[in-house]
């Protein structure tokens, strides 16, 4: 992972609500392992205070740092973290 990407990562990351979302997504993941290591957006509305429009767009800026992925089910819309990502990063630290 070159610079360029990781200050994309650390950028996206340095505001609250979507560090918040990113940990609901984990938390989510972890929570529902045994599923499919998924988080819908409706929980993710549930947790946290703020609405739609916004968690969409923070959930734009995630996915276009590859901190998550999503897919839609249905009407619903359902996010990831990117393992791969997660990975690069604590190499990063690890240094």
């Amino acid at each position: 992972m070159n610079a360029k990407e990781l200050a994309k990562i650390f950028k996206a990351l340095s505001n609250e609500n979507r560090l918040e979302i990113y940990k609901e997504i984990a938390k989510q993941e972890n929570i529902d392992y045994e599923k499919k290591c998924e988080c819908s957006i409706s929980e993710i509305l549930s947790c946290l205070k703020i609405g739609a429009p916004t968690i969409s767009h923070h959930l734009k800026e995630l996915s276009n740092a590859n901190l998550i992925t999503t897919k839609k089910n249905g009407k619903f819309l359902i996010a990831q973290i990117n393992k791969n990502t997660l990975e690069e990063i604590r190499n990063f630290i690890d240094l």
